[in-house]
């Protein structure tokens, strides 16, 4: 039997105009909208609509707007009528694919992401960091180029492929990583233009933020798996979820694995939903067999979606 997993992008897949047409076109796409407007206090659905770019670009501000656009699509592909068996979700897309699985409300979840892109952007500026991503070489590889850093704290934060790695730390610390990294022979290293270290200890601050923000939050079993980031591994435990919650601010995001454990509990179609093409791309490095595609518009849902 076939099984469909749906993939949420996270921070880096905004564009200005993303949820335009879901606004204009889509009842749904326009009630969420306004909806989010509220809750966030601001026009999030200007600035994701007509920019300017500078300002969707910051934590802030990118992480609910994707979360906007992610789950409005995907509830109308599940009123549409597509079936899945599990999601999964990049960092920030983690939280669309909760909500896509029922384990909390989609104000619920937009009320959570607004607290978590703030407290990440505050981290940001109180443990100044950098990121980088290293091409070419292997996940162990990239451990053991971390370890022999011994002045700074500098950790990979996504294993995104096999031949991908992203490193997060201390400015000075990814600076050095990357240096040993050109010398271990990658193929390409480069320095990520974000706002702080995502993904590393220098997130603490957020992470205790959303400890107490979680702690009275009422999570409820999803109604399909979510493979976490922290883990890898298929959760509905709300209890479990809670807490990969709170540990993914300072740990890896294991995509790789996350997409090899999909693979091996028989999934077979992907689909990436939400702005961008980043998983795709992802998919692609990891397995380019796999049959993934993309959701980024109301045309997409409408019409067959061919892997």
């Amino acid at each position: 039997m076939s099984k469909t997993s749906f993939l949420f992008p996270g921070q880096g897949s905004q564009k200005v105009g993303m949820g335009l047409e879901l606004f204009e076109h889509s009842q749904l796409g326009k009630r969420r909208f306004e909806e989010a407007n509220e809750i966030m206090g601001t026009d999030i659905a200007s600035l994701s609509f007509r920019g300017p770019e500078e300002i969707l670009r910051q934590t802030e501000f990118t992480q609910p707007a994707i979360y906007i656009v992610s789950t409005i699509l995907s509830e109308l592909m599940l009123k549409a009528g597509y079936s899945l068996s599990f999601a999964a979700g990049h960092s920030l897309g983690e939280y669309s694919a909760l909500a896509t699985a029922a384990a909390f409300s989609f104000t619920e979840g937009l009320k959570l992401v607004k607290i978590r892109g703030k407290a990440m952007q505050e981290a940001g500026i109180t443990n100044p960091g950098a990121m980088a991503a290293i091409i070419g070489l292997s996940p162990e590889n990239v451990v053991e180029l971390c370890r022999k850093i011994d002045i700074g704290v500098v950790q990979p934060a996504n294993f995104n492929s096999p031949n991908q790695v992203v490193i997060s730390g201390a400015v000075s610390a990814v600076s050095d990583a990357m240096k040993l990294a050109r010398e271990a022979g990658a193929l390409k290293v480069v320095e990520l233009n974000v706002s702080g270290a995502f993904h590393s200890p220098l997130m603490t601050p957020a992470k205790e933020i959303m400890r107490e923000t979680l702690r009275d939050v009422r999570l409820t079993e999803p109604v399909f798996p979510v493979v976490m980031n922290v883990s890898a591994e298929p959760v509905t435990d709300p209890e479990t979820i809670r807490q990969n919650l709170i540990d993914q601010l300072d740990h890896p995001v294991r995509w790789l694995e996350i997409v090899k454990t999909l693979v091996s509990a028989g999934c077979d179609s992907f689909v990436e939903v939400g702005p961008g093409r980043v998983l795709q791309g992802l998919n692609r490095n990891i397995d380019r067999a796999l049959k993934t595609a993309g959701v980024r518009s109301l045309a997409d849902i409408t019409e067959p979606v061919h892997a």
